[in-house]
């Protein structure tokens, strides 16, 4: 019989909204590799652990709510707040994506110990949850930066689990990982050593974190440890068929529209990006560098529109809420100086739509992708497997996705602004029939390794 199989994630594969007038609680299934993973599965008692992220989902835990398959955890809500935005968030994702201003942070003060007091009882939540629904010999796969202390602390309740950590993001240098304080890097490096194997998206973070522990801990730390690289694709399937419901049609439509057409009647070029509002995926001098085209490529005007999603995340945090309003400020400066009665240079969009991200990637001439940091970035696999007629993709180096795409993008370093704006130039020039091949051989490597193959070939890996 196969071993009964776990997930930890601080978000699960539900969620719950309460209606404030009646009472009732809605609930929603979420997407992604994990959940088409474990669905692909079809094992009996196979267990997703989560976090109850809001009112809604404490509210059903409460209630003794839930779908089958899932245990969420109704941890304090104000724990909750500083493992997850006081640490995780603020601390460990600033860290593994190089985001400090280091003359002025970080602050490794009493209120961080604070906080760091509350990620390890999260941490410890999870384990102590994960410890009690595991049969004897389960395979319990933890994910992410939010949870590094698990897979030690669960060793330690459940030395007959098979354990895997996963991360879903880079992993800092040596000499940036040291920016913690030296127990605190020892304890997260020991926590995730707790599994039998941890894995990354890419063979850069999977040394990255290899160099860490030699240095923090010596040799002897990775003894009997398995170091895996598992680089998640884009799901080709889903993503085609999706993309050509009504809904995206609709969206084409009015992007269309907003898009207009060139001096001599033709459709516009378009520049798309689709990313969240955060602070690595680099919006703001991505929106710098087609400023910079339209200032020292005059041939450009009328010719092209930035279509530039941007849609909201962490808003709870400061900031975010900064970084947030200056994409609007550039965009609305792109806009004025250079717009015209019948040209609108930028097209910024802020509410989330899926349908329409979509849409934007079947009409792209380009995609724009230059992440100061990302441990993979799907956009950039997405856009290739949905284009009607072949997009160039202009790439950051620092993305997860260069391992895989850089043959066939035109590559930028993300801090210089000038040296992207002329890969615009490149990759809106490039001719028709290159654009297409290209699309291609990106789109095969894309989708190389599909969410459920992905998920499987780690549970594989980790039973062996």
């Amino acid at each position: 019989m196969a071993a009964q199989i776990l997930v930890a994630s601080n978000r699960g594969p539900v969620s719950y909204t309460l209606d404030d007038g009646t009472g009732a609680l809605d609930a929603r299934r979420g997407g992604g590799g994990l959940v088409s993973g474990l669905s692909a599965i079809g094992s009996e008692g196979a267990l997703w652990v989560c976090s109850a992220l809001g009112d809604g989902d404490r509210e059903a835990v409460r209630r003794g709510v839930s779908e089958p398959g899932v245990r969420m955890l109704d941890i304090d809500a104000a724990t909750h707040a500083d493992a997850y935005n006081g640490i995780a968030n603020s601390v460990l994702w600033f860290v593994h994506h190089l985001l400090y201003q280091t003359p002025l942070e970080p602050v490794f003060d009493a209120e961080f110990r604070r906080r760091w007091a509350s990620y390890e009882t999260y941490n410890q939540a999870f384990a102590q949850a994960l410890a009690e629904e595991a049969a004897p010999g389960a395979v319990v796969l933890v994910q992410d930066y939010h949870l590094c202390l698990v897979p030690g602390m669960l060793r330690a309740r459940r030395p007959d689990l098979r354990i895997g950590h996963f991360s879903h993001t880079p992993w800092a240098p040596v000499d940036y990982f040291r920016l913690l304080p030296d127990d605190i890097a020892e304890q997260l490096l020991r926590g995730i050593l707790g599994a039998d194997r941890a894995a990354f998206l890419t063979r850069r973070w999977a040394d990255a974190f290899t160099a860490c522990a030699l240095n923090v801990l010596g040799e002897e730390a990775l003894d009997g440890k398995r170091i895996g690289v598992h680089g998640l694709g884009a799901d080709a399937d889903f993503l085609r068929e999706r993309s050509r419901r009504d809904d995206v049609a609709e969206r084409s439509a009015t992007l269309r529209e907003q898009i207009g057409t060139d001096p001599e009647g033709r459709p516009r070029r378009t520049v798309v990006r689709v990313d969240r509002t955060e602070l690595s995926k680099n919006i703001v001098r991505g929106l710098l560098a087609y400023e910079h085209l339209l200032a020292t490529r005059p041939e450009w005007h009328e010719r092209v529109v930035h279509v530039a999603f941007a849609y909201p995340s962490r808003q709870d945090l400061a900031v975010y809420r900064d970084y947030t309003a200056e994409v609007q400020q550039v965009a609305d400066r792109v806009n004025g100086t250079y717009g015209t009665p019948g040209w609108t240079p930028v097209v910024l969009h802020v509410k989330d739509d899926f349908a329409r991200s979509l849409a934007a990637y079947r009409l792209a001439d380009v995609a724009l992708v230059n992440p100061i940091r990302d441990g993979m970035n799907l956009v950039a696999k997405e856009v290739p497997v949905v284009s009607d007629d072949g997009c160039a993709l202009v790439l950051s180096r620092e993305a997860g996705a260069y391992e895989e795409l850089a043959d066939d993008a035109i590559t930028v370093n993300p801090y210089d602004v000038t040296g992207t704006a002329q890969a615009l130039h490149e990759a809106l020039s490039m001719e028709p029939g290159e654009r297409a091949e290209r699309t291609k051989r990106l789109a095969a490597a894309a989708t190389a390794l599909p969410p459920q193959q992905w998920f499987l070939e780690q549970l594989e890996a980790l039973r062996s």
